[in-house]
């Protein structure tokens, strides 16, 4: 019983992620923006190091025509089937990758002299990190808050402050995103629940503009509400 539970767990989870994406490449063709089915990759492996890795439910590559901009977001789908604790620990699983750097291999100590110093692994693959998108599911209205809650406590530890300051997160009930498209300015951001704002005009940090990076948009928020990212 154990194991037919889980599996019909699993099934409706990676449904629920691709109609998540489903959502976004119909919304992108209604916009003329450019999200195409392999434009939603699920489960990219991203190495933390001793092993361990993170591994969102989907990776999505969006871009922008009104802006011209390549837009990137590492996508998580909560169907409430963890408490929110555990959901709101996932932050700390992308302030880790945000953070590590890979070690020297073995027997190296030092980096030679005029070598540039190590950097963020993220940066062999990512010209910015990608901005962090929950998706909430499985739960009515009170289960939402709460879990928009959670997620808020979380981005008060001092440990997350390098990449909030970095890296919008933000969150959407499912029926919402379904709704009105994931395009409309109804996404929360952890960082203050009481905003409602559009994930892709979201300000991003951008730390070298010839590489190709975001370049920082402000866009449209809920009436009565503007952003502060970055």
């Amino acid at each position: 019983m154990a194991d037919r539970t889980a599996a019909r767990l699993r099934v409706e989870h990676a449904l629920t992620v691709t109609e998540t994406g489903l959502a976004f490449v119909q919304d992108a063709r209604r916009r003329g923006d450019v999200c195409r089915p392999l434009d939603w990759i699920p489960e990219v492996y991203h190495s933390v190091g001793g092993g361990e890795a993170v591994i969102p439910d989907a990776l999505l590559h969006y871009r922008c025509t009104d802006e011209g901009v390549m837009l990137r977001a590492v996508v998580e789908v909560d169907r409430a089937t963890m408490g929110p604790e555990r959901l709101a620990a996932k932050i700390h699983a992308y302030a880790r990758l945000h953070q590590y750097v890979p070690a020297p291999p073995p027997g190296v100590r030092h980096r030679p002299a005029g070598q540039e110093p190590a950097r963020e692994d993220w940066r062999r693959r990512y010209p910015v990190f990608p901005r962090r998108l929950f998706v909430l599911d499985g739960t009515g209205p009170a289960g939402i808050h709460t879990r928009l809650q959670a997620l808020n406590a979380a981005t008060r530890q001092p440990e997350l402050a390098a990449l909030l300051r970095d890296v919008p997160v933000l969150a959407e009930p499912m029926t919402d995103l379904l709704w009105h498209g994931p395009a409309a300015p109804d996404w929360y951001p952890v960082t203050d629940p009481d905003q409602r704002v559009g994930w892709m005009h979201i300000r991003q940090a951008s730390p070298d503009p010839t590489t190709g990076t975001e370049p920082g948009a402000a866009g449209p928020t809920t009436p009565g509400h503007s952003p502060d990212w970055g």
